[in-house]
């Protein structure tokens, strides 16, 4: 059944030359990069699988593990002619030594945004275990399944046919964190409890088997340890083109050793329910191909939750149904529609991330940089720390370059000191390995939901439509926080505006319900995920100009990526309200936390009170949309005069960066927060402070990038790429090729980290505190590049603006499409046309800056004191702004 996708899987499996290739004195080589983990079935907060790459392992060392480390057992074996090899699991090191019994050995890793291939030598077969989490964003059903694929294909490389056995099996730390509570389980032929009077292995090739297992007592919307005590856990297969199929449930060690010996198992079900700690249970299948020369089986797995979500609502909390449940029924009517699904998933798969390279190719086409390339770059110099020699040498721009590997500096410009892209590789190349390594582990922390029914008042809640929840993945664990969206939003701009609209929809049906006391935003909706419950006593964390800020400015790019206004219309009143408190606070934010929370509170954040200036503009451009003029004139010159006040406050006296903090001399911190200017081409901000900004980060970059600021020596990636979209071409390379340059020679061995160190080895931070930051999804905003792409720009602009947004106008993008887009497809369900960027109309419309004199803080409103006027004249660029 499924040899025949052999030729197509592979074909798929093509990824940009790598340009940091790791390979080991084993052969073993990763491509497009060397990630700490690769993800492999990533399709929700629970269903979040990887493999370490630490100390140069892949999955029949290292194992699989869970999101948070912890290790989850999934096997697999391939037996060539007697011989068994190991490729998946490390289940064979509880055997004793067996002559038949070997480890694979493996070959290569590679990944795009969807797939992840491991290639494995076994005697004479090649064997490709290749996972596949199809990112779909504009396929709501699709994306609502919580399972994954894992094919596993092998071909003879010798031309001759050979007996091979294929052998999988999971085991029920999947299920549970803990290993003492007790799991039941049952194997079901289709729907259909099996019967052991059924012959399995003379049934029907397309017949469907589903191991499922759950816990015995459960606690429905509780989390231990980040894994569900809900639900349950679902491993499906199908015998497919093989000769004889079978199944058996027991003891890991009696099904491992029955299996390589025999080749084969029993057809039985263990009735022995118990924990996973006692006698570990595992859940298998085999298939036994007789003589072949090729073949492949399919998988699928995942843990299901129904329902998903507990919800506050005026009409009491309610649970949710996972959106799947209105697209395909039953729990089995799911599992069966996504395993007979997987060719179709695969072209959607495919034609996204083929789409994906063409758009980075889109935006560094300017430069003549594509991700394919015809030549091969020299490895850089290897980072060791000490252990390697000075170097120097000229790159490939013609820019001399010195390198210390006994210092943590990078690469050096020797006239000046100051850093440079790592040289000789691709940018392009470089930003490839960063987005599509980020796409699964988006995605993989947000599920979807069927809409709550409203049965007190008016509702107007969209019942056709989902709603969206994020899990605040390894830092908090809370529920659509909204300054881990703010991060993640060029993703969802570029990919499918809509799905940001579906995570912001529960915040405001929960504020606008009246169940929020605070006249400030909500830092999220709930403080423990699966429950949006919200906060009703209004002691959420306290971070009101950055969520106020975040709110406005997510709210007015979602417009300008959609056109719709009536999104803008149907929640004006809540966003005049957080607008007040902005005027009141965004020039002096006094003592607040950031969204950087972990690096403590301070005073009068420089970058914290451009957000709350920004979203003021943005609060301007929304009136404006919906027809409030008075209101849309007052914003606007409110945040003039604040932007005004705050380069006077917020710039170095010697004009070379801003500060971190107001009127403190020696600081300094990546601006991330004038991105948003940039990419909705607000008008606000000098083009003055972009170049400012852009020469100054050489002058403190690290080999591993440019630090969060001052006090630590630590970076977020997120904030690194915001920050690089608006910088000059130079400035961005070094930011883009010092992440792809971490990402191979990091210590770090889960999923992608956001927070790291720019020095030593690029470890965890464990200074002030350890702090840990682990598959979140804040890494869409390494999707800036393309979010400004769809606006636009490309890597030429620099920080000068070619967008397709007039310079503050409120026009939006055609809703029929956009440059640099997402895929086109056939699939059902998510069928849509090419985007191509559409004429429309540019509004002319600007908003001149006002003669500054001052303004009260507190009320918003110009003052004449002669006061005010004799401490303030005007910033440094206030003539320069863009308007």
């Amino acid at each position: 059944m499924f040899s025949s996708l052999v030729a197509l899987c592979l074909a798929g499996f093509a990824t940009a030359q790598n340009p940091f290739q790791v390979a080991a004195e084993s052969g073993l080589s990763y491509s497009p990069a060397r990630p700490p983990a690769v993800p492999l079935a990533v399709r929700s907060p629970y269903t979040s699988a990887w493999t370490s790459t630490s100390n140069n392992g892949t999955l029949n060392s290292n194992g699989v593990i869970f999101w948070t480390g912890a290790a989850l057992g999934w096997e697999g074996i391939i037996t060539v002619d007697g011989i068994s090899y190991e490729y998946l699991g490390t289940g064979s090191q509880t055997l004793p030594t067996l002559p038949n019994l070997k480890t694979a050995t493996p070959m290569h890793v590679s990944y795009d945004s969807q797939y992840s291939n491991f290639t494995f030598a076994a005697g004479p077969i090649l064997l490709t275990a290749s996972f596949l989490s199809p990112v779909l964003p504009l396929d709501y059903c699709r994306t609502s399944i919580p399972l994954s694929y894992l094919t596993t294909s092998f071909v003879s490389t010798d031309n001759a046919t050979h007996s091979v056995q294929l052998y999988s099996d999971v085991n029920g730390a999947w299920i549970s964190y803990d290993s003492t509570v007790n799991i039941e389980w049952m194997l079901y032929q289709g729907s259909t409890p099996y019967n052991s009077s059924t012959n399995a292995t003379t049934t029907n090739s397309s017949s469907l088997y589903s191991w499922i297992f759950q816990l015995e007592s459960q606690q429905e919307f509780g989390e231990d340890s980040d894994f569900p005590e809900w639900g349950n856990f679902s491993y499906n297969t199908s015998p497919g083109t093989a000769k004889s199929f079978g199944f058996q449930s027991g003891y890991s060690v009696n099904l491992l050793y029955e299996f390589v010996n025999n080749h084969s198992l029993a057809d039985t079900v263990d009735p022995n329910y118990r924990p996973w700690g006692t006698m570990d249970p595992v859940f298998a299948f085999t298939h036994d191909f007789g003589s072949v020369s090729s073949g492949s089986v399919l998988y699928t797995l995942g843990s299901i939750q129904t329902p998903l979500i507990s919800y506050l609502t005026t009409s009491g909390i309610q649970p949710l149904q996972p959106w799947w449940t209105r697209c395909y029924g039953t729990l089995f009517d799911m599992i069966s529609f996504h395993y007979n699904d997987f060719a179709t998933s695969q072209q959607g798969a495919y034609a996204w991330d083929t789409q994906l390279k063409s758009d980075v190719d889109s935006y560094y086409s300017a430069e003549g940089a594509m991700v394919y390339s015809n030549s091969t770059p020299s490895p850089p110099p290897v980072y060791s720390n000490g252990s390697e020699g000075f170097a120097s040498g000229v790159d490939q721009f013609g820019h001399p370059y010195i390198f210390d590997p006994n210092t943590a500096y990078g690469f050096l410009n020797p006239d000046n000191f100051s850093g440079l892209a790592i040289p000789d590789v691709s940018e392009a190349e470089s930003y490839y390995s960063i987005v599509a390594l980020s796409a699964r582990q988006v995605m993989g922390a947000y599920v979807l939901t069927v809409p709550a029914v409203e049965t007190c008042g008016n509702s107007t809640t969209n019942q056709s439509e989902p709603l969206m929840f994020q899990k605040e993945i390894s830092s908090d664990g809370n529920v659509n926080t909204v300054d881990v969206m703010f991060p993640a939003m060029p993703f969802f701009l570029y990919a499918n505006p809509e799905l940001l609209r579906f995570t912001l929809e529960p915040l405001y049906q929960n504020q606008e319900s009246g169940f929020y006391p605070n006249g400030y935003s909500m830092h999220d909706l709930g403080s423990a995920f699966p429950n949006a419950t919200g906060h009703v006593e209004g002691n959420d964390e306290y971070q009101p100009l950055e969520e106020s800020g975040n709110m406005l400015i997510m709210t007015y790019a979602y417009y300008k990526f959609s056109g719709n206004s009536a999104f803008l219309q149907q929640h004006y009143r809540i966003l005049t309200q957080w607008a007040s408190y902005l005027i009141d606070f965004a020039l002096i934010p006094n003592l607040q936390l950031s969204t950087d929370d972990f690096a403590g509170e301070l005073i009068n954040q420089t970058n914290l009170a451009i957000k709350g200036i920004v979203g003021l503009q943005t609060a301007g451009s929304i009136a404006t949309v919906v027809g409030e003029a008075a209101d849309a004139t007052n914003y606007f010159t409110i945040a003039s005069s604040y932007y005004d006040q705050w380069e006077y406050f917020g710039i170095d006296p010697s004009m070379n960066h801003t500060l971190l903090a107001y009127e403190w001399r020696s600081s300094w911190g990546l601006l991330y927060n004038i991105f948003p200017d940039k990419l909705l081409n607000l008008g606000l901000v000098s083009e003055r402070v972009f170049e400012m900004q852009s020469e100054w980060y050489p002058q403190v970059s690290q080999v591993f990038g440019v630090p969060l600021d001052n006090r630590h020596s630590y970076t977020k990636s997120d904030w690194q790429l915001w920050t690089a979209a608006y910088c000059s071409p130079t400035t961005r390379r070094l930011f883009v090729n010092a992440i792809a340059y971490w990402l191979n020679n990091t210590s770090t061995n889960l999923a992608f980290s956001d927070l790291y160190e720019t020095i030593d080895d690029g470890s965890y931070p464990v200074s002030p505190d350890t702090v840990t930051f682990i598959a979140r999804p804040v890494v869409g905003g390494h999707y800036s590049f393309l979010s400004l792409l769809k606006a636009g720009d490309n890597s030429v602009t620099g920080t000068s603006l070619n967008s397709s947004f007039p310079s503050n106008s409120t026009s939006a993008l055609s809703e029929s499409g956009a440059a640099g887009s997402v895929y086109a497809t056939n699939m059902p369900q998510a069928t849509v046309s090419n985007f191509q960027m559409a004429s429309m109309d540019h509004l002319s419309a600007t908003v001149e800056p006002p003669m500054f004199t001052s303004v009260n803080t507190a009320t918003g409103t110009p003052s004449n004191s002669e006061d005010s006027a004799a401490r303030y004249t005007g910033g440094p660029f206030a003539k320069e702004r863009r308007v």
